[in-house]
């Protein structure tokens, strides 16, 4: 496939949110991103980053509007390395004017559910599995686990099951339904299950927000039995 050619579920189901510059310059805001996130954005942002740490090269799965690639690569520091790779070359283009004058980060356009892309102390998946279909999302989970070297690991933040009364569980449906049709999908599986190999990495989950959110953690090659996800509890506020 060519790789400046998006894949054919993004064409049909996100062009006007990925792939449509009219849209582009809306929806690449803090405060757009805090809203879709119900006011989770910079505690869901904040828990993700803080688990890299200063000189490390870390690998961002896919673009997020806001300034979240600001904020890792911050993290990162000048003896750090941030390369955000995405689908789509809009996208990338965004990123890389986004980072323009920062010299410790890289952009390119990839398909992470082709090609492992390469070693990396970290990597960090921050709300992309949600929005491809559920075929894709092994290739995606397996590619990125096998890009960290020992003892590196991968987060992933994404939407989870809400628990029964949750306030904003007919809401999320109702958005699920019509503009992130592969969303539901993901809340009822474990990020766990999507990997080949679950039992080469050290897997920790946290569920936030009522559980509407989840952050995952694989540590690799510091188990070969472990496959748990433990859950340390629940924000609720």
């Amino acid at each position: 496939m060519n790789a400046r050619v998006p894949p054919e579920y993004l064409l049909r189901t996100y062009r006007w949110a990925y792939l449509d510059r009219r849209w582009l310059r809306w929806l690449d805001r803090p405060v757009v991103v805090s809203a879709i996130l119900w006011g989770n954005a910079r505690r869901l942002m904040a828990r993700a980053i803080a688990t890299f740490r200063p000189g490390q090269r870390v690998l961002q799965a896919a673009a997020v509007y806001g300034d979240f690639s600001q904020r890792l690569l911050d993290r990162l520091g000048e003896g750090g390395h941030l390369d955000v790779v995405d689908v789509a070359p809009l996208q990338v283009a965004n990123v890389r004017r986004k980072l323009r004058g920062r010299p410790n980060v890289s952009t390119r356009v990839a398909d992470l559910a082709v090609a492992a892309p390469g070693a990396y102390d970290g990597v960090c998946c921050f709300f992309l599995l949600h929005e491809v279909p559920p075929h894709v999302r092994g290739p995606i989970v397996d590619n990125l686990l096998r890009a960290v070297a020992p003892g590196g690991h991968v987060v992933f933040v994404d939407y989870h099951l809400p628990v029964r009364l949750h306030p904003l569980k007919a809401p999320m449906g109702w958005i699920f339904r019509h503009f992130e049709p592969f969303a539901e999908s993901l809340t009822r599986q474990e990020i766990v299950e999507l990997a080949a190999e679950p039992e080469r990495f050290v897997w920790d989950k946290q569920v936030l927000f009522g559980g509407l959110y989840q952050i995952v953690t694989a540590r690799a090659g510091l188990s070969k039995d472990s496959t748990d996800c433990h859950e340390f509890g629940q924000v609720l506020e």
